[in-house]
């Protein structure tokens, strides 16, 4: 399969199988809902959610909006897919010719969906919907300050006859933290969702699905009580919090890889890249690199970040452009045309998402997240490309 050779993600599925297998072994029987928003986290939904629902078997998938759960359809993805975020109730149409499950975040909400549904479908069709919770991250979701307040607002819509309520679901803030107050907010959260699943169903409404438990959430905290595990950072091989040991192994899934356009050799003195913000203090050698913020490679690693020629570190230097990056290649072996690893291994030497992030001051989510469309993404499976996105 054909891609321009300039700046490509590779992306190991043997590794994201590694992933969910172990994470699966560490949370026992609970079904793993797989998180696949924002491109499987830079890693190509297409690529990751069509393997583990055909290797892994695995049924439920989430996303973060209305078209990127309608590229899984349209990828033939069939388990259930959950959207975590807020989708305009004029769109409810093709929640219902798609089969996807809307979160649903307050009344107010579900009656605007309620309203659309019965005016285009007269009764003849529903909107499949999980409640949202907020039980202490106050971002979306029915509130729970009082828990009674919070049952009595969904139970009206559980009334309302255009929807069909198949789960209730909270999403943990601080499960990521091993710091006593921390953990003891975790067990408020949960003990909340709990205590809103126990007295809905001691109204007789039907729960469905009752699921909190997030990558964090799994390893951090017991899991038992949660209906589904939404699994997110930890498949793509990437830590929760980069400070703190999964008790789990788990390995990157992404190798971020560039070419070098070109060699020279500058003199002292000579001022490189934009603004002038680096000055030769002596003869050395540059290698310009194909890679650039508009791939997502962040411009924060302006004079800091490093990359790797032939096993050897090389330092970012002048300003990222849109496109392109120089680095200082005097110590290095390298001609036009060589690979230059970005994020991954290469000899001795290894570049991880956490150490970008760390330079740029943010988490190694924003990282994977940002790596633009421009980027081919190449998927392997057991050595061999599978798939080109």
């Amino acid at each position: 399969m054909y891609y321009t050779k300039r700046t490509v993600a590779n992306i190991n599925l043997d590794n994201i199988i590694f992933n969910a297998k172990n994470y699966q072994r560490a949370i026992g029987d609970i079904p793993l809902m797989c998180v696949v928003k924002a491109n499987a986290y830079g890693h190509s939904a297409k690529a990751v959610a069509s393997c583990l629902e055909k290797e892994l078997g695995v049924k439920w998938f989430a996303v973060a909006n209305i078209d990127e759960a309608i590229k899984l359809r349209e990828q033939q993805i069939r388990g259930n897919i959950l959207i975590l975020g807020y989708t305009d109730p004029t769109e409810a149409d093709r929640l219902i010719q798609y089969d996807i499950i809307q979160a649903c975040m307050s009344y107010e909400y579900a009656e605007a969906l309620d309203s659309f549904v019965s005016s285009k479908f007269k009764g003849t069709a529903r909107v499949k919907v999980h409640i949202k919770f907020d039980t202490g991250m106050s971002r979306i979701g029915i509130p729970c300050d009082d828990t009674g307040l919070a049952v009595r607002e969904a139970e009206k819509i559980y009334r309302l006859e255009n929807l069909v309520v198949g789960g209730i679901f909270t999403h943990l803030c601080v499960a990521d933290s091993t710091n006593a107050d921390d953990e003891a907010y975790t067990r408020l959260q949960i003990d909340k969702i709990k205590e809103v699943r126990f007295k809905l169903e001691q109204d007789e409404y039907y729960v469905g699905c009752c699921h909190w438990l997030n990558s964090a959430g799994g390893v951090y905290t017991d899991p038992e009580g949660s209906d589904l595990a939404r699994l997110g950072i930890i498949l793509y091989g990437l830590k929760p919090d980069s400070s703190l040991e999964l008790p789990i192994e788990i390995k990157p899934a992404m190798e971020l890889v560039s070419t070098v356009s070109m060699v020279k050799t500058i003199k002292s003195g000579t001022f490189v890249g934009y603004g002038r913000t680096f000055q030769a203090h002596t003869d050395m050698k540059l290698a310009t690199v194909t890679v650039g913020y508009a791939d997502g490679y962040p411009r924060l690693l302006s004079n800091k970040g490093e990359v790797l020629i032939n096993g050897t570190r090389c330092k970012v230097v002048g300003r990222v452009c849109m496109d392109q990056i120089t680095v200082d290649a005097t110590n290095a072996e390298v001609e036009v045309g060589d690979d230059v690893i970005l994020i991954g291994k290469q000899g001795d030497e290894e570049i991880t998402v956490d150490d970008i992030a760390s330079l740029c001051g943010t988490i190694n989510y924003e990282i994977v997240c940002g790596i633009s469309s421009r980027v081919y993404r190449r998927a392997f499976r057991r050595g061999k490309q599978v798939l080109l996105d």
